[in-house]
């Protein structure tokens, strides 16, 4: 009787544990990533690790971070979440090297933005139906043009790869990154150089940024409005590009965009 009472209350436990153990989600599955475990080496919590850095923000933050991301790609080649994380720290990385004006940003730039068109490349191919992917490819290409300047990048034919590429991360998810598909696209329109500018097409993804919630989270979205306000006719625009800079500056926390908006007022 007593062996019956165990077998039954083993058979119990474990139809319990059946179905009160997590599976593995169905997009792990599909783009390959390792399924979740709980050692320090394990992808899951070196994931957690990078992911904190990269909140952490700082440019050696962003540098472990990349290196984290890389080395789980380089070992989950099928994970479509390390690649395009790998291409989201190689964009922060170059561009705070930029905004920080450190020795080498130009090399910076150039590097990690073309390895970041990379893994964005790879991330689109393992979920060609997500937006992570576009996105983070046009930003590196920023980056690059950065380095190398935005005419060598249009001589390597990667304005229409980047126009493309944005539209694509607007058409399947334009809230991605607080709105970044449409400033990003805004901000296309307005620095692409002529005779590709179009300063009517910028405006109106600059208005829609405007209108969106994200407008008071990223500083970009005030000044890119304003800089694009000042080169019109008018003392309406003038005014507006002054209050928006004027509230960009109470906002603004990095010497790099404290110096952008100076610089601006300093036109009015």
């Amino acid at each position: 009787m007593i062996r019956r009472i165990a077998e039954v209350l083993t058979l119990a436990l474990s139809i319990i544990l059946f179905f009160s153990t997590p599976t593995p989600a169905e997009g792990d599955i599909l783009t390959g990533c390792a399924a979740p475990q709980k050692t320090p080496k394990d992808p899951s919590t070196q994931l957690a690790v990078a992911d904190a850095l990269l909140e952490e923000s700082g440019l050696e933050n962003y540098k472990k971070a990349f290196g984290i991301y890389q080395s789980l790609a380089e070992r989950n080649p099928k994970c479509f979440e390390f690649h395009w994380k790998c291409a989201k720290a190689c964009r922060k990385y170059g561009y705070q090297a930029r905004k920080l004006e450190i020795a080498n940003w130009k090399d910076i730039c150039a590097e990690y933005g073309k390895r970041g068109m990379r893994y964005a490349e790879k991330a689109i191919r393992l979920a060609p139906e997500k937006p992570q992917g576009y996105l983070f490819y046009a930003v590196n290409v920023g980056t690059y043009a950065d380095g190398v300047s935005v005419f060598t990048a249009l001589r390597e034919g990667l304005k229409d790869k980047t126009l493309n590429n944005l539209q694509k991360a607007y058409e399947i998810d334009k809230t991605l990154e607080k709105g970044g598909p449409i400033l990003c696209l805004g901000r296309f329109w307005h620095k692409v150089p002529w005779p590709f500018r179009d300063e009517e097409k910028a405006l109106d993804y600059y208005r829609e940024y405007q209108q969106s919630p994200f407008f008071g989270k990223r500083i970009e979205g005030h000044v890119f409005l304003a800089e694009l306000l000042l080169d019109k006719w008018g003392r309406a625009h003038k005014r507006e590009a002054k209050e928006l800079l004027e509230a960009a500056l109470s906002k603004a926390d990095e010497p790099y965009w404290r110096k952008q908006v100076r610089e601006l007022l300093d036109e009015i």
